[in-house]
């Protein structure tokens, strides 16, 4: 009989894996033994990590079981013929079609093409050969597979079918409707591809679990399999109190695509630098994470590069300070309807950092109602720049009065620890 309190668990992403991709699942296997689980998780034993993050290594729990099969990646040819440019396009860094080189053209090509889903397909038969046995040997009764990559998914569609085992599809992020998707330059039959086994993934896992409500409202219309919705969430954070920022900072942590260029937030800035000497003597704008040239390129036209403080990558630890001594935060999502499924993971962390996020993306997006509904800050659409050039002014009266702070509500139910309980009743009803 198999053992319902193990879950074996397929992620990609992984300690020393940086980046939002990897919080989720070190997050679930490190409170899963609390309610009575086994973690066992399988993972790539050498693989392409566009970002590292070695102090993450510290959070991985004790009490989980790590499997590890290799794998063999095309990132490692397309390196031979230009390193960054296929180190940004695995970590979504994907410059404006126009912007485009003849090599990063081709290279988004062959990854769309000739890999489907994702380059980490080679990896699906060996990880299916290895498990299968696995599964048997220690009586598993529950798989879970998280994507992307959804190359991933593919591994329990075949052990489903192999095995007895009850499978679950988490779905960090949409398929076909993610807004990189579009970039790929899909052929017909790539896109057929693409859509049929997002599909079949869809109808066969015996749960499906996504993110956002968004995404689930999406894959109801592809499937009636039963569809949870578990968000990502924050955690406890051993960071040592910080003191606030003496200048006015807007921080951006994270990627910041070329498709997430707030215009209507630069010029709002360059306005009010022209108006008030006060606050062009305050302002600071601090990047904290991968920043795509088209961002700089906006900033520097805008009259802002020396206003702009660029850390570039920090390690997660370092990143959650600044999230406590920024004096606003950014969170920008791209202005497409294919996005309004997105809540970006440091949503939470900025939620209990204390400090008031601005937030943009598309209308109907479902981080918008999250952001008002704690109380955390104030959402605006691309195209209501008066609105938001009153808020940055306002903020910044309160910040010249040491008033500037956010009085957020109702943020246990976000707690790691909450969700991962959620999980386990998941996991019990398959």
């Amino acid at each position: 009989m198999a053992n319902t309190n193990k879950v074996l668990i397929i992620t990609y992403y992984w300690p020393p894996a940086g980046g939002p991709g990897v919080q989720r699942w070190l997050k679930f296997v490190k409170y899963l033994p609390d309610f009575g689980v086994q973690p066992i998780v399988y993972l790539p034993e050498n693989p392409t990590y566009p970002i590292v993050d070695e102090k993450l290594v510290a959070d991985v729990s004790p009490q989980a079981i790590i499997l590890k099969k290799k794998i063999w990646e095309p990132y490692l040819l397309a390196g031979l013929f230009s390193k960054k440019s296929t180190q940004k396009i695995s970590s979504g860094i994907i410059p404006a079609t126009k912007k485009q080189t003849v090599l990063q053209r081709f290279l988004l090509w062959v990854r769309g093409n000739l890999f489907i889903p994702d380059a980490r397909v080679f990896w699906v038969n060996p990880s299916v050969a290895y498990l299968k046995k696995y599964i048997d040997e220690h009586q598993i009764a529950t798989i879970i597979t998280s994507g992307p990559p959804h190359s991933l998914h593919l591994i329990g569609l075949e052990l489903q079918k192999q095995t007895k085992v009850k499978w679950i599809a988490d779905f960090r992020d949409p398929w076909t409707t993610i807004g990189y998707h579009k970039a790929l330059k899909l052929s017909a039959y790539a896109e057929k591809k693409h859509k049929a086994l997002e599909k079949k993934v869809l109808n066969s896992a015996d749960l499906v679990l996504v993110t956002s409500p968004t995404t689930k409202t999406e894959f109801q219309q592809l499937t009636s399999r039963p569809i949870e919705v578990i968000t990502n969430g924050y955690d406890t954070e051993n960071v040592a109190p910080q003191s606030l920022d003496q200048k006015f900072t807007l921080a951006h942590i994270g990627s910041f695509l070329s498709d997430r260029n707030p215009s209507i937030l630069w010029e709002s800035i360059k306005e009010l630098i022209a108006e008030h000497a006060d606050f062009a003597q305050d302002f600071e704008l601090k990047l904290i994470g991968k920043t795509s040239e088209e961002v700089l390129a906006s900033i520097a036209q805008n009259g802002l590069s020396t206003y702009v403080n660029n850390l570039g990558y920090v390690s997660h630890e370092t990143a959650v300070a600044h999230q406590r001594k920024s004096q606003v935060l950014l969170l920008i999502e791209i202005n497409s309807s294919d996005t309004r499924s997105i809540i970006p993971g440091k949503l939470f962390e900025y939620m209990v950092s204390g400090r008031p996020i601005l937030a943009m993306g598309p209308n109907g997006s479902d981080f918008a109602a999250m952001v008002k509904s704690t109380n955390t800050g104030m959402f605006y659409e691309y195209h209501e720049k008066a609105a938001l050039k009153a808020t940055l002014l306002d903020w910044y009266r309160n910040f010249q009065k040491g008033q500037l702070v956010a009085h957020a509500v109702g943020l246990q139910q976000y707690s790691r620890k909450n969700l991962t309980q959620q999980l386990v009743r998941v996991i019990e009803q398959v």
